[in-house]
C-alpha cells in the first residue's frame, strides 16, 4: 500500500536534504555546535550522575516482533585461563551476540527507508550484506553530546504513565515543556518520558511493547520548527503502537530518520531521571550517549549518562 498524502505532506514540512549539503551523512546532528556543547556543560550544578540504559541480558527487552533482533547471548571464552603457563597471571574473556537495538539503543538514520530513499536522498539499495549501510551507517554519528531536556510527559499530565493508546502529541510536548520550566533550544537531545518502561520493568515484556503510548506523527514538525538535534524515548517502538493511522506502520520513524536526518532512540529508561529532575526543579542537563561505532551498523547500543 503507497503512503497516503498526509504522510507526504508532513514529510515536505520537515525535510532536510541538502540542508548541510549533498555530502551529509549526520542530519540534525549537524546541531550540536561547539558553542550548544559549551551551554550544555554549563547545566552541570549538583554532579547528579542518572544512567538511563536498561541492564543487557539473555532475558531482556526483545519478545520477537523482530526476526533476528535476539537479546545479548553471553557466553565465557576463557576463565582463569593461565595464557602463559602456570603460576602466571590468569585471564577471563567473554563474548557477546546480541541484536545492535536489542536494548537501550539509538537507530541510525539508515534503520529505515521509505519509497526506495534513505536521508539525504541515498538509494536504499546501499544497504547490502556486504557493505552494510554505505551511508549514515552509525559509525558516522560520532560524538552525541548536548543539553539534555526531560519533556515528562506523563509527570506533567499528573500520571505515572500514559495508557497504551495515548499518542503524544506536540501539545503535550509543549505541556511538557512549560511543567519543566525549560524552553527546547536547537541542538538539543529530547527525551520524552510516557513511563511505559514500567511495564517492562515490572516484567511484562510483552505488555511493554504492546500496546504502546508513544510519538504522534504530528510531532515530527514539532521537533523539526525547534530544530532538535536527536530524540529518545522510554518505550519499544518509539511510536504509538499499533499506528495511530490505520495500515500505516512506522511513520514516525520514516520522517524522523529519512526525511529529517533525525537520529531517534527507544528502551530509555528516565524514570530515575524523572524523580531527580522532580527533587531538583529542574529539566535540563548534560546528556552523553555516545554510539558504539560500529561500522556500517544501522543502530547501535548505548548507555546514556544524564550529569545534573
Amino acid at each position: 500500500m503507497a503512503l497516503p498524502e498526509e504522510f507526504h505532506d508532513i514529510a515536505k514540512r520537515v525535510n532536510n536534504w541538502g540542508r548541510w549539503g549533498a555530502d551529509d551523512e549526520i542530519g540534525t546532528l549537524n546541531l550540536i555546535t561547539d558553542e550548544v556543547v559549551r551551554e550544555a556543560a554549563r547545566e552541570i550544578r549538583s554532579g547528579r550522575r542518572i544512567p538511563l540504559a536498561l541492564p543487557l541480558k539473555e532475558d531482556g527487552v526483545q519478545a520477537g516482533l523482530i526476526p533476528g533482533r535476539i537479546n545479548p547471548l553471553h557466553t565465557m571464552v576463557q576463565i582463569n585461563q593461565e595464557l602463559f603457563g602456570p603460576g602466571t597471571v590468569a585471564c577471563s574473556d567473554d563474548a557477546v551476540t546480541m541484536g545492535l537495538q536489542a536494548g537501550t539503543h539509538w537507530d541510525a538514520l539508515t534503520h529505515v527507508s521509505h519509497s526506495g530513499k534513505i536521508y539525504n536522498g541515498r538509494p536504499a539499495s546501499s544497504i547490502t550484506a556486504h557493505s552494510r549501510a554505505e551511508y549514515s551507517g552509525i559509525d558516522k554519528a560520532g560524538h552525541i553530546v548536548s543539553r539534555g531536556v526531560l519533556l515528562d510527559v506523563a509527570r506533567a499530565k499528573g500520571l505515572d504513565r500514559l495508557a497504551g493508546g495515548h499518542a503524544v502529541t506536540p501539545e503535550d510536548l509543549a505541556e511538557a515543556e512549560e511543567f519543566g520550566g525549560v524552553t527546547v533550544r536547537p541542538g538539543d537531545i529530547v527525551l520524552v518520558r510516557t513511563g511505559q518502561v514500567q511495564v517492562y520493568l515490572a516484567g511484562d515484556k510483552h505488555g511493554y511493547g504492546f500496546p504502546s503510548p508513544g510519538l504522534s506523527v504530528r510531532t515530527p514538525q514539532w521537533f523539526h520548527a525547534r530544530d532538535v538535534a536527536a530524540v529518545a524515548n522510554d518505550t519499544l517502538t518509539f511510536e504509538i503502537f499499533p499506528p495511530e493511522i490505520e495500515d500505516l506502520w512506522l511513520p514516525v520513524h520514516a520522517l524522523d530518520l529519512v526525511e529529517m536526518g533525525m537520529h531517534q532512540g527507544q528502551n530509555w529508561n528516565l524514570e530515575k531521571l524523572s524523580t531527580a529532575c522532580a527533587e531538583e526543579g529542574r529539566y535540563s542537563f548534560l546528556l552523553s550517549a555516545m554510539p558504539e561505532p560500529f561500522v556500517g551498523a544501522v543502530g547501535t547500543p548505548v548507555a546514556p549518562v544524564a550529569v545534573l
